[in-house]
């Protein structure tokens, strides 16, 4: 009860400090009234809806019945607090009874520097930016037509934010392209949330087209028509290839280099179906390319960390031997055994071929056409298309075809692949040949051998050619 007392004198003292003291009608000035303080102007008569200042120069007002309002609207525009004082350049937390304004019971209104209530506009508040109504009220959440997001004290958001979607924007459920082993949860949403993205004047990025690859911050993220970042495999422009896509990771960051995963689902043609595959994708994010198998040509050979590489059509690097076109004349290259390691592999290999048997390979090791299976003698060996050509038993002949003219120069060869030479050896069919210094057949039984006589056996091509 002191302390109320106290506040009493001290508030009577601020109304009626420089005026005559005491309830002299015939003065102007403040004066208590029981619980009220009111205001008589120099003719004696009460103010009623009026403002006036107080000795400390601050605004009070005077309601209809002439007392000091406290708590307050006024107007419906200016707002005095519990000492009657005009509130200005602050904040105000003021009850509310309308569900439609508020669900909390209160709302957050803000009185400018005349006092009056900001309303309809933005306001910078202490460097940040705030949304009012129409009423005056703080915003907050999702504004300005879905475009803006206010936090829960009103201020506008940048950058990233994890949100729930605006309650009145529509998605449609099939509306899920994100697959692979870096979609979140189910699809590109985070248990019902979104990732949005608020550019530095607070409006969301929402792209022009159904899709946009957007770079923040040094990477790459891929936006839908609603502003939501997306995640998995992305078809940016609406093609049928796997060059269409993006590979978006469950952080939203574009892949670049090599990445595996399961295809995209709705890729038409797609052979692979749930399994996992390696991709490689540039520092654009484009997944590298490559023919449909079997009409691969040198052009189509990819350099990656000074690897070697071939792509087929859905985006994965080719392994095991593959039949490639040098100057329209097909050849074998090989690519290795595994295809998480499928680079061009040189030099002698040892591969197992379809029906489980092992053979000997000969790829050129260097020059302009490194990797290509060897045609030709080898250390003393016959290969075609870098395979080792070996006698059935004893001896056998092998028209080597040689250049691109269509001749051929016929070799013998044993049973491991190796050629005489200077000699003259009787063959599985009991024919006697004989061979000059470089293997090749001069003579058969006796007789001069020619390009006519075709006692030769075709070269035996790898099992997976033909």
């Amino acid at each position: 009860m002191r302390k109320k007392g106290m506040m009493t004198l001290v508030l009577s003292a601020l109304l009626s400090l420089g005026i005559m003291a005491g309830t002299v009608w015939a003065a102007e000035g403040w004066t208590q009234e029981g619980s009220s303080w009111v205001y008589y102007d120099s003719d004696g008569r009460k103010v009623t809806n009026t403002w006036r200042k107080g000795a400390d120069n601050l605004w009070r007002y005077l309601d209809g019945s002439g007392n000091m309002a406290l708590n307050s609207w006024v107007d419906d525009e200016y707002y005095v607090d519990s000492n009657g004082i005009m509130v200005t350049d602050q904040w105000q937390k003021i009850a509310v009874n309308d569900s439609r304004i508020s669900s909390t019971g209160y709302a957050w209104y803000y009185l400018g520097s005349s006092g009056k209530m900001i309303s309809d506009t933005w306001k910078k508040i202490n460097d940040k930016w705030y949304l009012f109504d129409n009423d005056g009220v703080m915003q907050t959440g999702w504004a300005n037509d879905n475009m803006v997001y206010l936090g829960d004290d009103g201020a506008m958001r940048v950058g990233w934010l994890l949100l729930d979607p605006p309650e009145d924007e529509y998605y449609d459920d099939d509306d899920d392209d994100d697959y692979g082993p870096f979609a979140s949860n189910e699809g590109f949403d985070v248990n019902g949330k979104y990732w949005y993205y608020f550019k530095t004047d607070g409006e969301k990025f929402v792209p022009d087209d159904e899709y946009e690859l957007r770079k923040i911050d040094g990477d790459y993220y891929c936006f839908d028509e609603y502003g939501r970042m997306r995640t998995g495999w992305i078809n940016v422009d609406g093609e049928d290839t796997i060059k269409s896509y993006r590979l978006m990771g469950s952080d939203g960051r574009m892949r670049t280099g090599w990445y595996s995963s399961t295809p995209p689902e709705d890729l038409e043609g797609d052979i692979f179906e749930d399994e996992v595959n390696w991709y490689y994708f540039s520092s654009k994010g484009e997944p590298y390319m490559g023919p449909e198998e079997g009409s691969a040509t040198t052009s189509d050979f990819e350099k990656i960390n000074g690897n070697t590489y071939l792509f087929n059509e859905y985006g994965n690097p080719v392994y095991g031997l593959q039949k490639v076109l040098v100057n329209g004349e097909e050849t074998a290259y090989y690519f290795g055994d595994d295809k998480q390691t499928s680079c061009m592999i040189k030099g002698e290999r040892r591969i197992e071929e379809g029906d489980g048997t092992m053979w000997d390979y000969y790829f050129t090791e260097s020059g302009s056409h490194a990797g290509r299976g060897y045609t030709g003698v080898k250390d003393n060996y016959l290969y075609y298309k870098g395979k080792l050509q070996k006698a059935e038993s004893k001896y056998q002949m092998f028209e080597i075809p040689t250049g691109s003219s269509g001749n051929t120069t016929t070799y013998v060869v044993n049973s491991s692949g190796r050629i005489p030479k200077n000699t003259t050896v009787k063959d599985i069919n009991g024919d006697k040949l004989k061979v000059n210094s470089r293997g090749v057949v001069t003579e058969i039984n006796g007789e001069k051998y020619d390009d006519s006589y075709s006692g030769g056996e075709a070269p035996v091509d790898p099992e997976w050619w033909n």
